[in-house]
């Protein structure tokens, strides 16, 4: 198992903690974290581009509403082109290849010394400024990703106005999510519950 130091708020070394090699310390397997990036993305997109041509179209040559008065658009007819037909670009992926992903990205992310580990991150009231000196004394200005055991309403709201940043809890991290920022500022105690779920 190799060890992390822990800091706190301030930036100051408290302790050290022991990873699990379960998680951080396998040999990255890129091309199935390439492969969740993918499914992520295609998941992402809308699938509404889709102009049938006339030849495509199956419908009634009914018009579906009266050319006046109702405060819409004229349309001629239900097979016109300008309906789009939505294309549902989602798949799914295996559970285990999921998982697999997921620990190929945090182990990258341990070898190359781009985890955090912080004791109590936590801020007492929603302002910008200490969340953005905090990240700077810690070295994790730029693309941070903050990672909480449990949804922290102010450190959410504070963090999120800065530019690179965005938080997430332990429970839903994503190989996406972990390789879109240069450095992962986990909390203590949502490291113990990454340990727990994917271990």
């Amino acid at each position: 198992m190799s060890t992390i130091k822990v800091v706190s708020m301030t930036g100051a070394e408290v302790g050290s903690v022991e990873l699990n090699d379960a998680i951080f310390g396998i040999e990255p397997n890129m091309s199935v974290v390439h492969e969740v990036v993918k499914n992520h993305l295609a998941n992402c997109r809308q699938g509404t581009q889709s102009a049938l041509t006339k030849g495509e179209v199956s419908y009634s040559t009914a018009k579906p509403w009266r050319q006046k008065g109702t405060g819409r658009a004229r349309a001629g007819y239900k097979g016109s082109p300008v309906w789009t037909k939505p294309r549902d670009y989602s798949y799914t992926l295996n559970k285990k290849v999921k998982r697999l992903a997921l620990k190929s990205a945090l182990s990258a992310k341990a070898a190359a010394g781009e985890i955090l580990v912080v004791d109590g991150m936590a801020v007492e009231e929603i302002k910008t400024a200490p969340v953005k000196a905090f990240l700077t004394k810690i070295g994790a200005d730029g693309k941070a990703l903050l990672v909480t055991e449990q949804v922290d309403e102010k450190l959410v709201k504070s963090s999120r106005n800065i530019p690179g940043v965005s938080s997430t809890i332990a429970t839903i991290l994503s190989p996406y999510m972990i390789l879109t920022h240069r450095v992962l500022v986990v909390d203590k105690a949502a490291l113990q519950k990454i340990e727990e779920v994917y271990a």
